[in-house]
């Protein structure tokens, strides 16, 4: 790998440049959370059912004790054996980070259409330990635009991302929904996002970021992500 090499000074002078641009984005950065907070919420309405482990869980049952809920939509579909590299990547991100945002009120679950057997047995091969529940018996993911039935995918009217991009294959796709409970009780959708918007939660991003290779994508978009288990060093 090659670059440029300068003096101090000249490198103190380019750093001290990028800085004004780094302090301006974190300001509209700051500015576009808090507009993501003021977005109004939508009560939801129907009784989800998922299966845990240990039995059956309604939505309300995942905040436990908090009052907001963070749902990662994992692709994984019934009957596949596959454990999407993407998603993956993302869950390895949680079980460290929910040890921190537990404590500011945020409960975390990963839900799947898949069978929760098939959940099981990938949460035991990638090590995970948090909540990865089954919504094989509900409409979960396909009313948070997730998943998408044969007959809407070959009619050609499967979108995903709001409508950005349409889905002509795949069965499912991922993405992240908030929930947050309101002091009547009642749950409420608050927001959800889809496609890059999940790169929020890739914390290995931002430290490739810092670095001159940056995502080392040389060969498409995360193209050396695995499982996990599947480097060479594991």
């Amino acid at each position: 790998m090659r670059h440029d090499a300068v003096t101090r000074e000249e490198w103190l002078a380019a750093r001290k440049a990028l800085l004004v641009r780094e302090i301006e984005m974190t300001h509209a950065l700051d500015s576009l959370r808090a507009e993501r907070r003021r977005l109004p919420w939508v009560k939801v309405e129907k009784a989800y059912a998922f299966e845990g482990p240990n039995g059956g869980r309604t939505l309300i049952d995942l905040f436990g004790d908090k009052s907001q809920l963070a749902v990662y939509h994992f692709m994984l579909s019934p009957g596949s054996d596959h454990i999407c590299p993407g998603c993956a990547y993302v869950m390895d991100h949680v079980d460290a980070a929910r040890r921190h945002f537990e404590q500011a009120d945020l409960a975390f679950a990963a839900v799947s259409r898949a069978p929760i057997g098939q959940i099981e047995q990938a949460k035991a091969r990638m090590g995970w330990t948090f909540p990865w529940l089954s919504s094989e018996k509900s409409d979960f993911n396909y009313d948070f635009g997730v998943s998408f039935t044969e007959a809407d995918r070959a009619a050609g009217r499967a979108y995903y991302n709001y409508g950005k991009t349409k889905i002509e294959t795949s069965p499912d796709m991922f993405g992240v929904s908030i929930f947050a409970k309101t002091d009547e009780g009642d749950v409420c959708h608050t927001y959800s996002t889809y496609h890059r918007g999940a790169e929020l939660l890739m914390g290995a991003f931002n430290w490739l970021d810092l670095a001159p290779k940056g995502r080392n994508e040389t060969d498409g978009i995360m193209s050396w992500v695995r499982l996990h288990d599947e480097y060479e060093a594991a």
